[in-house]
């Protein structure tokens, strides 16, 4: 798969979107919540640097939990059996998920309150 055309490696990009829409229940509480963050962004109207700051910091958080399921799902064919290696691999990958969502979700409250005390 590598060196090929942009076409064809964006086109492998779109897929695993879709398999993880499709896969990961996660993955679509991710991208749901970048959807409704954007619609609050709208309707709090918070300066545009904390904006973007929020947006980027939800695009990652989806993009490691797109990474997260990629490991679950590679480390599931390769190694079916309980183990702990791989047990450690997906907890910590998980973990990386975590440290993401508690960082949005105190960054979030911030903008909400920030935009109660000085709306």
């Amino acid at each position: 798969m590598k060196n090929r055309p942009l076409h064809q490696r964006t086109l492998f990009g779109i897929a695993g979107l879709c398999d993880g829409w499709r896969r990961e229940k996660a993955f679509r509480s991710q991208a749901i919540a970048l959807g409704l963050a954007i619609i609050v962004l709208i309707i709090l109207q918070p300066p545009a640097w904390a904006a973007a700051l929020l947006i980027a910091g939800l695009v990652v958080a989806l993009a490691m939990e797109t990474m997260n399921g990629a490991v679950e799902a590679l480390a599931d064919r390769l190694h079916p059996d309980r183990h702990e290696a791989i047990r450690i691999a997906k907890d910590m990958s998980s973990a990386a998920v975590l440290i993401l969502n508690i960082a949005n979700a105190v960054l979030a409250a911030w903008l909400v309150l920030e935009n109660i005390t000085l709306g």
